[in-house]
């Protein structure tokens, strides 16, 4: 019989919906019981609405005129658009706020496949059907029965299908509903990505079989404890556990008979050296196999320890996403996501914000990380209503709420990396979420509970907070008890603050940046109470996709014409969406980096600032360079030291040449592979200047200027009328005053958090005002050509329209040394010498905000021999920032120019690269122009860019598709650059980092290659 629904179905709309055979949650489980995976195609039918005739749920529909459909997938990632299209919002629902009701228009996939139920299944006393992950709302039809429905999208789900299966041939019909009820408990920072996404597993529970495990393995005083829970019938006994690295066989003949015990000989488990041991748990029918750690959380006052020594969070959250999946698990490219955390001193992951693919936990186990697992969770589109109707304190959800906590507990309770459960996130506070809180505390007091927005601490164990300022953060480690909290009483306050604290985000690594990750990080070592946080996040979201004409690009928010949106926001990793590292990730790595170098005389001081490991698995090397080319170089013989120790070694002896600059590198690196990087892979890094002192080639005052004008030659240089027109015989036009970048992207933010800055307005951004000023658009009006027997002098007028604010820039080009007698050339131009440029700067009055950078441009036309790499003495091999400098180190590097630059997902300002000394610009591998960078009178060098856009070019493209083809190569040499800060979510940049309009040199030295 056909049933049309008349209407939208109540289930969807039910915070509470109808389970039918739903079995209890349990752990995800080793077995040898049989399995059969349900992956693979199915026959899949999308409608408009939910309003769906049922009886496509009969064993007899004839569904061959239906499309194939893989599962695991997204529907909305298949069939190039057939199913609908990805919608991203932050913190908006891309439905009305109806609270539990959602609209009729609700996409509804049916899906349908075949399966065998092998001849031998007849013995089982029951025969399971899991779910590993379905968004949003599914309801399950076996062979024409309805079994039950479930919401929960990152959540795992069984039902009890035995009556319903038989030996043979059987169908599974399974209708998703794209929004529903749960949608509103569902509002993460991410894609809305409907379908069924995770594993679907058919299960033969063995009479007598073992239905669940927990093993709570502690630490202490070398000896581990075991405290096993086995749920199983009285008929699955005796159970016996084995450990056998151990020399452990425990049988206990009935349920009465498990107890805890004790083990000798064992190695602790931590994130640095993740020990694991084997473990069965086995009945007459069914062998359970677990990987046990050994290791006890606990905090003792405001400290967060582990094995009993305080953990420090070096930590990322980490959303499950790929470009071409979404969310579907991939174990391979999952294992190099986290190995390559591990590569970046990575040693934490909160899983934001919802439980993983229960294999991640497995990894993380095994490879080693701090995991703060987070339920699936978040009503943050609330927040626009002042959380009215928020259902976290709303009776009518409480069972959602128990039931979401309860599946993410139970299922990863064995993992030894999980070592603070999360409640979710932004779902602002509430009696339900204190529910959840009191579950936990209830069924595993062994480890704490946090959640961000329990803001007075009357649930949660740990203090944690979103984005606090560096001031505010070293406030918390110091003397933050007696400080107020906003919305807090004093008591509050001072409970809240006495706690263990950490940043479950900081540092919003959106598009360029973030900033200041060092002054963080200082403020951990100095302040114990401080434990670290999670960078806001690993990877960026985008999704790959193409444009009419077939160009590959990673989309965001609008890309797919969703009415409401939240634009690139969902771009804001410290991974690129293609697995590239951001130059931030390298920036992380190197403030993070466990290892410790400090320069103290004729030694170097070592720190282990592990948590538990000691030094044995590393070797120091050393090398020492001139002017970026290596002299000398061996290993340094360095003791063991112990997790928190130190040791100081004597340095080997140092060549200091009188011509060039002596820098000292030492490194530690891998003495011998790991699971997550080769031999060899640089741990920690630090560098010393030994250079002699030299003198900076003093400016030459000149006379008996006189007005210019007309063609000029000096050196390799020509001008016309005062203009740059040739450089060594290309054509080359500049240098032109330049204070825009393309706006990063928290350069576009409009945080109320500028960390004091007086140049900064909160509530509006950097970019607005740069706009507002007219720094994207400046004009020039020359003043004044003058010349000199060795030199030329340009003095111009630099303003925008609208704007009565300007800079002076004086131009002049001479030529130093050699040669400089005039009459060497039949057109009695100059020869000889060095071709020197000088250009001061000098702002007017008025200027009110921050600029964004201070250089000048020179623009290189193609011609015969493009310029399309550079070679250079300075920072490197990244791109850095004065906020932004601990990954680099001083050194001689290449690049093309395509590599000099970040692919970021909205193009933005990218690949300057600090403290330049020499620079030489390449095509097809032969040198160019070589430019020597001369310090100013305070010993501030320049930085450089090398583009094939202009800032102005940069800043109106949405997409790296969307710049225009170029002819011309760009170089802009900078006197000084803006900071990068976290304003596009966090602070601004910090005023030791922000660049006030002010004079400023750039001297030159430029020469043929």
């Amino acid at each position: 019989m056909t049933l049309v629904a008349s209407h939208v179905p109540p289930y969807v709309a039910d915070p509470a919906p109808w389970r039918g055979a739903l079995r209890p949650a349990r752990s995800w489980l080793r077995s040898d019981a049989p399995a059969r995976s349900l992956n693979g195609q199915w026959r899949f039918r999308l409608s408009p609405t939910a309003r769906v005739a049922e009886d496509f749920a009969a064993e007899d529909f004839d569904d061959s005129g239906w499309d194939l459909i893989p599962v695991p997938s997204h529907w909305v990632l298949q069939g190039d658009g057939a199913y609908g299209r990805p919608i991203y919002t932050n913190v908006r629902f891309p439905f009305p706020i109806d609270p539990p009701h959602v609209p009729d228009e609700n996409p509804t996939g049916d899906y349908r496949r075949h399966f065998d139920v092998p001849p031998d299944w007849s013995g089982a006393e029951r025969v399971v059907l899991r779910f590993d992950g379905v968004e949003s709302l599914f309801r399950v039809w076996v062979n024409g029965d309805e079994i039950g429905g479930a919401a929960g999208s990152r959540l795992a789900h069984e039902f009890d299908v035995t009556s319903s299966v038989r030996p043979g041939d059987n169908v599974v019909a399974v209708r998703v509903h794209q929004w529903s009820a749960a949608s509103y408990v569902e509002d993460q920072d991410q894609w809305w990505l409907p379908g069924v996404f995770r594993d679907v597993t058919l299960i033969a529970r063995p009479a007598g079989g073992v239905e669940d495990v927990w093993l709570r393995t502690g630490f202490e005083n070398g000896r581990g404890r075991v405290e096993t829970e086995v749920v199983a019938d009285a008929a699955a006994f005796p159970v016996t556990l084995r450990l056998p690295e151990l020399g452990v066989e425990r049988v206990w003949a009935t349920p009465d008979d498990v107890a805890p015990f004790d083990v000798d000989g064992v190695e602790p488990w931590s994130a640095e050296r993740p020990r694991l041991y084997d473990v069965t748990v086995s009945s007459a029918t069914e062998r359970v196999a677990l990987r046990a750690g050994f290791r006890t959380v606990e905090i003792r006052g405001d400290r967060f320890l582990v094995n009993g020594r305080r953990v420090v969070f070096h930590g990322m959250n980490r959303h499950e996403t790929h470009p071409e999946r979404g969310r579907v698990f991939d174990e391979r490219h999952a294992r190099e996501d986290l190995a390559r955390m591990k590569r970046f001193n990575v040693n934490a992951i909160r899983t934001s914000h919802y439980p993983p693919h229960p294999r991640l936990l497995d990894l993380a186990d095994e490879l080693g990380f701090w995991v703060v697992l987070e339920c699936d969770l978040e009503t943050h589109g609330f927040a626009q209503l002042d959380w009215a109707g928020n259902p976290s304190d709303d009776p009518a959800w409480r069972d959602a709420y128990l039931d979401r906590i309860r599946r993410t507990v139970e299922r990863d309770k064995n993992h030894p990396s999980v070592v603070i459960w999360s409640l979710g996130n932004e779902a602002g506070t509430g009696a339900n979420l204190a529910a959840m809180s009191a579950w936990v505390h209830a069924r595993d007091p062994g480890r704490p509970v946090h959640y961000e927005g329990d803001q007075a601490g009357e649930y949660t164990d740990v203090y944690s907070r979103m984005y606090a300022s560096v001031p505010e953060t070293e406030q918390i480690g110091t003397d933050g008890s007696r400080s107020p909290l906003p919305d807090c009483t004093p008591a509050q306050a001072a409970r809240q603050r006495a706690k263990p604290f950490l940043l479950c985000e900081y540092a919003h690594a959106m598009g360029n940046g973030p900033g200041a990750l060092d002054q963080y990080e200082a403020l951990v070592h100095r302040h114990p109470r401080l434990h670290g946080g999670f960078v806001w996040e690993w990877r960026d979201h985008g999704i790959l996709t193409t444009t009419p004409d077939g160009t590959p690009y990673y989309a965001y928010g609008g890309d797919f014409g969703e009415v409401v949106h939240d634009g690139n926001f969902v771009m804001d990793g410290m991974l690129l969406s293609d697995d590239v590292p951001t130059p931030g990730l390298h920036e992380f790595k190197a403030v993070v980096q466990p290892i410790r170098f400090a320069f103290e005389g004729g030694d170097v001081a070592i720190a282990n600032l592990r948590h538990s490991a000691d030094t044995s698995d590393l070797r120091f090397r050393w090398r020492v360079e001139h002017d970026g080319t290596v002299v000398d170089s061996g290993d340094l013989e360095v003791p063991v030291v112990a997790a928190g120790g130190s040791a100081r070694v004597p340095l080997p002896r140092i060549p200091v040449a009188a011509d060039a600059e002596t820098w000292l590198t030492v490194d530690a690196v891998l003495a011998a592979p790991t699971a997550w990087a080769p031999e060899g892979h640089v741990v920690a890094t630090a560098q010393l200047d030994r250079s002699a002192r030299r003198p900076v080639p003093a400016v030459r005052h000149r006379t008996g200027w006189r007005p210019g004008g007309g063609t000029t030659t000096l050196g390799i240089a020509e001008f016309a009328e005062g203009s740059l027109v040739r450089l060594a015989g290309r054509a080359v036009t500049g240098p032109r005053l330049e204070l825009f970048r393309a706006p990063t992207d928290n350069d576009e933010g409009a945080s109320e958090d500028v960390e004091g800055s007086d140049a900064s307005v909160g509530g509006v951004s950097n970019a607005d005002l740069w706009r507002r000023d007219g720094l994207d658009r400046l004009t020039t009006r020359l003043l004044s050509v003058e010349q000199a027997p060795d030199a030329l002098r340009t003095v111009s007028k630099v303003s925008a329209a609208n704007s009565a604010l300007s800079v002076i820039v004086e131009s002049v080009w001479s030529l130093e040394g050699g040669s400089l007698e005039p009459g060497s050339r039949e057109d009695g131009s100059l020869q000889g010498g060095e071709l020197e440029l000088r250009v001061e700067i000098q702002p007017s009055s008025g200027w009110r905000t921050v600029w964004p950078r201070i250089g000048i441009r020179f623009e290189l036309p193609d011609g015969a021999a493009p310029v399309d790499g550079a070679e250079w003495f300075g920072l490197g091999p990244f791109e850095s920032y004065p906020d932004s400098l601990r990954a680099a180190r001083t050194g001689r590097f290449s690049s093309a120019i395509r590599d000099l630059s970040a692919e970021y997902a909205r193009p933005q300002e990218t690949g300057h690269r600090s403290r330049l000394r020499e620079l030489t610009l390449t095509s097809a591998g032969t040198a160019v122009l070589r430019v020597v960078a001369i310090p100013d009178a305070r010993g501030r060098r320049p930085g450089f860019t090398l583009s094939r856009h202009t800032p102005q070019q940069i800043a109106q493209a949405r997409h790296p598709y969307e710049l225009p083809d170029s002819a011309t190569s760009h170089l802009i040499v900078d006197a000084a650059q803006h900071g990068l800060g976290s304003r596009a979510c966090g602070p601004d940049v910090w005023p030791e980092f922000s660049l006030r309009p002010e004079a400023r040199t750039i001297r030159l030295r430029i020469a043929a290659g």
